[in-house]
C-alpha cells in the first residue's frame, strides 16, 4: 500500500478514536440531545395470590378503623395536588358512581329476563347438562351484548344533551400555556413504511408550527426497526425532515441496540434518557397524525387539570381506500363515536388509555408505571403486550385521573387495509388482553379498571364462548331433539321476544348512530341522508359476514396463548393491501373446508339443524372471497363513486390530512427516501447523516472494539459488504468510528486497482 492509501487508512482511525471528523462537520449533527438521566423502575408484580391476601389484610384493616397506607404515599413518590375545583371532582365521582350503578342494574336486569325467557321456552332435553350449559352460555354472551348496547344509548344520550362532568376540549381552547409547559411528541416505530411514517409526522409537525406552539414541542423519532436497509432510509428521512423544518422544530431520532419490551420498553427508555426535561409527552402509533390545536388543546387540558395524569383522544380512522378500511372508517365515524361517548360518560376520569394520540404527565408516568415482566412461562407470562390498559390502571392507583376526551377535534390513525392484517393486529391484541387478566387481584387497583382487564379478556374469550354456544345448539339438535316449535305455524312469544330483542341490542347502535348525524344536521358530510343511510346497511352486512371470520380467527388465538402453542399467523406486507387468492386461500380454506364437512354431516343427520348453522356457515364457507374482495383498493374507489361508507375525512378533509397524504406521494417518488444499506458507505450526504448521528459515541475500545476491528479488516471490497450478516450491518450503523473506517478501507482498495468499489456501489 502506497504512502497516500496509507494516511488515508491512519487518518481514518484516528479521527474515528476521537471523532474529530464528525464533531468538524458542522452541516449534519447528532440525531439526540444530551441524556439528562432519571429512574423509571418497574416494580414486581404481587401476582394473583398476593394480591388476594393484601385485598384481605386491607380489608381487616378498615374494618379494624385503620386506614391502608396509598403505595404512592407509602413510596415516597409523587402524587397529584390538590384539584382546583375540588367540588367539580366530587361532582363527577359521585356522578360516576351513579351511572356506573344504572349500567350494571340495567345489564343484570336484562340478563335475569333475558335468561328466565330462554329457560321457559326450551324444551326438556334427554341431556340436562347440555341443556344448562347452553342456558348459561347464553346468560354470559346476552351480558356481554347488553353492556355494549347500553354503553352506546349512554353515548347517544351525550351526543345529545351533552355531559356537565366530561373533559372537553372547548372549555380551554383560548387559555395561554405556560412556557414551561414543555412536551415532547415521541413516536416509536419498528421496520414501518418510512414514506409514509415521515410524511404524517410532516405534516403534524407543520401544523403544529401554523398553530405556533413548536417553541413547546420537541420531536422524537424512536426506532426499534432491525432491517438495516429501512434503518438507513429512517435516518435519511429524519435528516431531510430535520433540515425542511429547519430551527422552527426540534426533531430528534434514535435507534435502540437492545430492543426490550417493544413499544412500552421503547417509550420507557426515552423517559429514562430524557423524560425529566419534560412536563408532558404526546404518544403517537407509526400511522398517528395529529393537527397542532389538538396537540396544544391536549396542553392546555392537562395545565387546567393538574390531578390529570392521561388524557385520551378519540382518534378517527382515516387514509384508506380498501372496502375492509372504507368499512372500519365508516363504522367508526357513525357507530364508533356512541361508544367512545358512552365509554367516557360511566368511566369519566377513570377511563381507557390505547396507547397512542394521547398525552400523559410524565413525572408520574416515570414514578408509578414501569411495567415488570409476569412471572412463569408460556403465553401469559413475560414483558406486558397490551401495556396501555396496565399503565392507566397504575396511573390511577397513584392518584392521578385519566380521561377520554371524545369532542377533540384533530386525532387521526389509519385501520388494517384488509382482514389479514386486522387480525395480524388481534392475535397480539388478544395475547396481551389475556396477559392483563393475571392483574387483576393486583392491590390498589381501581376497580373500574379491574373491569376494563375482564372487559379486555372478554373481548377475545367471547369468540371461543360464541363458538361453543353455536356447536352446543348443533349437539342439541341432533342428539337431544331440537325444540318442538320447529316446523310448527306458531312459534312462543318468548322465543320471539328474545330474537327480537336480540337484534336490536345489535342493530340499535348503527341506527341511533345516523340518529345523531341527523339530529346535528350532519348527514351533508357523508355524502347526503341517502348515503349515510345505505352506507350503515353495506357496512351492517360487511360486519355480519365478517363475524364468523373473526370468531374462528379470535378463538384460535385464545387457544394459543393460553395454551403456549405455536401459529405461524403472518401477513402482507403493511403496503401490500391487496391480498392474493393463494395468501387467503392459506388462511380461510381449511376453515371453509371444515364448515363444508359439518354441514354435510348435519344434512344426512338432521336437515334441519342447518337452520341453525346457517348465520355462521355461509360466511365461513365464503371466506377466502370475501377477504380477497374486501382488500382491493380499486372495489373500494368504486364504492365510494357510487357515495358509499364516505365519511367526513374525504368530503371536508382536514389541511392535516392532505399534506400527509401529498407528503406520502412525495416521497414514494422520492429517491433520498429509499436510500438503502449500500448508500451509507457511498452516498456522501447520506454517510455524513448516518456517521455524525450517533454523535461522539466512541465503540473503539474494549473486547466489542476489537471485535469489530477484526470484522473491518476481512472487508477489502464490495463482495465484502454484501456478505455481512443483518447484525453487523446494524451494529456499523451505529458505529461511526468504525463506518468511517470501513468507507475509507474499501475506496482505499478500490484506488489501487482491486474491486471498483464506485462502480459496484453503483451497480447497487
Amino acid at each position: 500500500m502506497n504512502h497516500r492509501h496509507s494516511a488515508r487508512l491512519n487518518r481514518s482511525w484516528t479521527e474515528a478514536g476521537t471523532g474529530a471528523s464528525a464533531a468538524a462537520n458542522t452541516d449534519v449533527g447528532a440525531s439526540m440531545p444530551p441524556m439528562n438521566r432519571g429512574s423509571m423502575v418497574a416494580r414486581p408484580w404481587r401476582g394473583f395470590v398476593g394480591g388476594l391476601l393484601d385485598g384481605w389484610t386491607a380489608l381487616a384493616e378498615r374494618c379494624a378503623g385503620r386506614a391502608a397506607v396509598p403505595q404512592a404515599a407509602s413510596d415516597s413518590m409523587p402524587t397529584p395536588p390538590a384539584s382546583a375545583d375540588a367540588a367539580a371532582t366530587a361532582a363527577w365521582k359521585q356522578a360516576a358512581v351513579r351511572r356506573r350503578r344504572t349500567l350494571l342494574a340495567l345489564v343484570a336486569l336484562s340478563v335475569v329476563g333475558a335468561t328466565a325467557m330462554l329457560d321457559n321456552v326450551l324444551p326438556d332435553y334427554s341431556s340436562d347438562a347440555l341443556r344448562s350449559a347452553q342456558i348459561g352460555l347464553f346468560s354470559l354472551l346476552f351480558g356481554w351484548v347488553s353492556a355494549g348496547f347500553y354503553t352506546a344509548m349512554m353515548g347517544f344520550w351525550v351526543q345529545w344533551r351533552g355531559d356537565p362532568h366530561a373533559l372537553s376540549s372547548r372549555s380551554v381552547a383560548h387559555d395561554p400555556i405556560a412556557a414551561g409547559a414543555r412536551t415532547a411528541v415521541v413516536m416509536p416505530i419498528c421496520n414501518e413504511k418510512v414514506s409514509t411514517v415521515f410524511a404524517g409526522l410532516r405534516a403534524t409537525c407543520e401544523s403544529l408550527i401554523a398553530a405556533g406552539g413548536s417553541r413547546l414541542f420537541d420531536v422524537y423519532v424512536l426506532s426499534d426497526t432491525s432491517d438495516p436497509a429501512i434503518r438507513t432510509a429512517e435516518l435519511a428521512a429524519w435528516a431531510q425532515l430535520r433540515d425542511t423544518l429547519g430551527s422552527t422544530t426540534r426533531i430528534h431520532y434514535r435507534w435502540r441496540q437492545r430492543r426490550t419490551q417493544r413499544k412500552s420498553g421503547n417509550v420507557a427508555d426515552f423517559c429514562r434518557r430524557w423524560g425529566r426535561n419534560y412536563r408532558y409527552m404526546v404518544v403517537l402509533d407509526a400511522d398517528s397524525v395529529m393537527s397542532g390545536d389538538c396537540l396544544l388543546n391536549l396542553v392546555r387540558l392537562m395545565e387546567a387539570h393538574p390531578d390529570a395524569g392521561i388524557i385520551q383522544t378519540a382518534p378517527q380512522a382515516s387514509g384508506l381506500s380498501t372496502i375492509h378500511a372504507r368499512a372500519q372508517q365508516f363504522a367508526g365515524r357513525v357507530t364508533g363515536r356512541l361508544f367512545s361517548a358512552g365509554m367516557q360518560y360511566w368511566q369519566l376520569g377513570e377511563s381507557h388509555y390505547w396507547g397512542h394520540n394521547a398525552i400523559l404527565r410524565v413525572e408520574p408516568f416515570m414514578a408509578h408505571c414501569g411495567l415488570a415482566p409476569l412471572p412463569g412461562s408460556g403465553g401469559l407470562s413475560g414483558h406486558i403486550m397490551s401495556h396501555d390498559f396496565v399503565e392507566a390502571a397504575l396511573m390511577r392507583r397513584a392518584g392521578y385521573h385519566v380521561w377520554l376526551v371524545h369532542d377533540l377535534a384533530g386525532s387521526y390513525e389509519q385501520q388494517p387495509p384488509n382482514l389479514l392484517e386486522e387480525l395480524q393486529r388481534d392475535r397480539r391484541w388478544c395475547q396481551g388482553n389475556l396477559q392483563n387478566a393475571r392483574l387483576l387481584a393486583e392491590p390498589g387497583l381501581h376497580g373500574v379498571h379491574r373491569a376494563m382487564l375482564v372487559t379486555g379478556a372478554l373481548a377475545y374469550l367471547s369468540a371461543p364462548l360464541w363458538l361453543g354456544y353455536v356447536l352446543l345448539g348443533v349437539a342439541l339438535w341432533l342428539f337431544g331433539g331440537h325444540p318442538s316449535f320447529v316446523g310448527d305455524a306458531a312459534v312462543p312469544l318468548e322465543m320471539m321476544a328474545l330474537w327480537a330483542g336480540t337484534l336490536v341490542m345489535l342493530v340499535m347502535p348503527r341506527a341511533m348512530g345516523v340518529v345523531t348525524i341527523l339530529l346535528r344536521q350532519e348527514q351533508a358530510l357523508y355524502g347526503g341522508t341517502a348515503a349515510l343511510v345505505r352506507g350503515s346497511l353495506v357496512e351492517g352486512l360487511l360486519s355480519v359476514l365478517q363475524a364468523p371470520l373473526r370468531m374462528v380467527a379470535h378463538t384460535l388465538f385464545v387457544i394459543v396463548a393460553l395454551t403456549g402453542l405455536k401459529l405461524d399467523w403472518k401477513s402482507p406486507p403493511r403496503e401490500a393491501n391487496d391480498i392474493g387468492w393463494a395468501d387467503a386461500s392459506n388462511r380461510f380454506a381449511l376453515v371453509g373446508a371444515v364448515m363444508l364437512a359439518v354441514a354435510g354431516a348435519a344434512l344426512v343427520l338432521e336437515p334441519a339443524t342447518l337452520l341453525w348453522l346457517a348465520p355462521v356457515g355461509l360466511p365461513l364457507l365464503l371466506a377466502v372471497p370475501l377477504a380477497v374482495l374486501t382488500s382491493r383498493a380499486g372495489l373500494g374507489e368504486r364504492v365510494r363513486a357510487l357515495g358509499l361508507l364516505v365519511t367526513p375525512e374525504e368530503t371536508r378533509t382536514p389541511t392535516v390530512l392532505l399534506e400527509a397524504a401529498k407528503y406520502a406521494h412525495q416521497n414514494a417518488r422520492n429517491r433520498s427516501v429509499t436510500l438503502g444499506w449500500r448508500e451509507a458507505l457511498d452516498n456522501p450526504w447520506l454517510f455524513d447523516v448516518v456517521r455524525s448521528a450517533m454523535g461522539t459515541r466512541n465503540t473503539m475500545w474494549g473486547h466489542r472494539g476489537s471485535a469489530r476491528r477484526q470484522l473491518v479488516g476481512r472487508l477489502r471490497a464490495a463482495h465484502d459488504i454484501d456478505s455481512l450478516s443483518t447484525i453487523d450491518r446494524m451494529r456499523l450503523l451505529s458505529e461511526p468510528q468504525h463506518l468511517v473506517r470501513v468507507r475509507d478501507q474499501l475506496m482505499a482498495h478500490a484506488d489501487q486497482g482491486h474491486a471498483t468499489w464506485g462502480r459496484a456501489s453503483a451497480a447497487a
